[in-house]
Formats: structure tokens, C-alpha cells, sequence
């Protein structure tokens, strides 16, 4: 009897590449919202910056100064660009990102860190906000949205991205569905935030369902409709 081991490597190797996907896109919702609110603030500083440092005399510079004490002037500079190196640097440094903030230890930085932030007026604004779109983006829990739908809102005519939960039931249900009419629970995103929106209780008929699945309509809803499913252009989706 022979016994084929072919299938047992493509088994092993498609759990290794799992695991480091988890641990990439763990490390995405870690990272993600560090380096940009980072990127925020360095970019407000350097735009207010812009506006201040030409009315300041040249020699009260940093770059004058330093150059005034330490006589770095005339140096010649050192510049490195060797492209794909930042990246293999920012996934392998991701990955293990991912990988410490799963743990024990990760987690609890991370929530020490998130109650320094939520002292900060600004910067617990930008994190909140960008660490809501990198969870809904590239979080792979599973989802308690069945489908993605359109629905009529805010009023007939005009039509808005949804998502079909459950079906009411209860009271809700009773008070509702005099007829015996199913009635579907749909929450409404907003944009571009889509962990904000509105519970709505519709009817099925008033409900169309998408093909799209709830992570192609997330993406669609914070991107203000410039991403659509497999960059198919609008008119390819009519």
C-alpha cells in the first residue's frame, strides 16, 4: 500500500502561509494606524513648519546651527536607494509585529498604549479613526453581516449600500409585519467610516441583495465608492 504524502506537504505549507498571512494582516491592524497617525501629525508639523521657518533668520535654522558648531558643512552627503529593500523590511517587520501583538505580552502593550493615546485630544482622534477603518479592512474576523444589500435611502429613488444581519424578531417583528411580511434587520454604513451608521428594520421585497461579498461593499463603503470588487469599473457592475 502506497501512501501518498503530496497531500499532507500541500496541507502543511498552506497552514504556514495561513499563519503568516494572519500574522501580516494582525501586524497591518497594529501597524497601520501608528505609522499614519504619525504620518498625520509629521506632515501637520511640516506644513506649519513651511509657514514659520521663512520668517525666522537663516542663521537661527537647525540645519545652519548644526552645521555653525559641529562643522558638518561641506560634507559630502550619503545617500543608499536600493528599491524593494524598505519592503521586504516593512512585511518581514510586520509579520512579527503581528506575531508579538497576538500574544499575552503584545496585547497588554498595546492596550497600555492605546489608554496613553486616549489622553491626547488630537492624536486619540486620528488613531481612533484610522485604527476603526484598518480593523473593518484587514480584520479577519468573521463577519455577523449575511449580506451585502441596497436599499432606498434616504428617500425613494435614491439608493445606498447595506448590510442584512438577521431577521427581526419579537415584538419588533409583530409590531412591524402586520401582513406576515419577513422583516430583515440592515444596518446602514456611513462613509468613510463605516462603524458608524443607522439599525433599520425593511421589508425583503424593498431589499436588493448583492453578489459582492460584505468585505467588497465594506471596502466600496470607505472608499466613497473609488474601490470597486476585483477593480471592476463601475460601468462592468451595472
Amino acid at each position: 500500500m502506497q501512501i501518498d504524502h503530496s497531500t499532507d506537504d500541500k496541507k502543511v505549507k498552506r497552514g504556514v502561509f495561513a499563519r503568516i498571512r494572519g500574522n501580516f494582516l494582525a501586524g497591518l491592524i497594529i501597524v497601520a494606524p501608528i505609522g499614519l497617525t504619525f504620518w498625520l501629525i509629521w506632515t501637520v508639523v511640516g506644513w506649519v513648519d513651511g509657514w514659520v521657518w521663512p520668517f525666522i533668520p537663516r542663521d537661527f535654522h537647525p540645519e545652519e546651527m548644526i552645521n555653525h558648531y559641529f562643522g558638518t558643512e561641506g560634507a559630502p552627503p550619503i545617500t543608499v536607494n536600493v528599491r524593494g529593500i524598505g519592503v521586504v523590511i516593512f512585511l518581514v517587520f510586520t509579520i512579527i509585529v503581528g506575531w508579538i501583538g497576538k500574544g499575552i505580552m503584545g496585547r497588554s502593550l498595546l492596550r497600555f498604549g492605546e489608554r496613553l493615546v486616549d489622553r491626547m485630544p488630537v492624536v486619540r482622534s486620528i488613531y481612533n479613526g484610522v485604527k476603526q477603518i484598518a480593523e473593518t479592512v484587514f480584520s479577519q474576523r468573521d463577519t455577523s453581516f449575511d449580506k451585502a444589500c441596497l436599499i432606498e435611502y434616504p428617500r425613494v429613488g435614491i439608493w445606498a449600500i447595506a448590510f442584512v444581519s438577521t431577521n427581526a424578531k419579537g415584538e419588533i417583528h409583530s409590531k412591524i409585519s402586520a401582513d406576515g411580511k419577513e422583516i430583515a434587520t440592515v444596518f446602514l454604513p456611513t462613509t468613510p467610516n463605516p462603524t458608524s451608521g443607522f439599525l433599520l428594520f425593511l421589508s425583503r421585497a424593498d431589499i436588493r441583495e448583492l453578489d459582492m461579498s460584505v468585505e467588497d461593499a465594506a471596502k466600496l463603503v470607505i472608499s466613497a465608492g473609488l474601490v470597486y470588487p476585483h477593480d471592476k469599473p463601475a460601468s462592468e457592475l451595472q
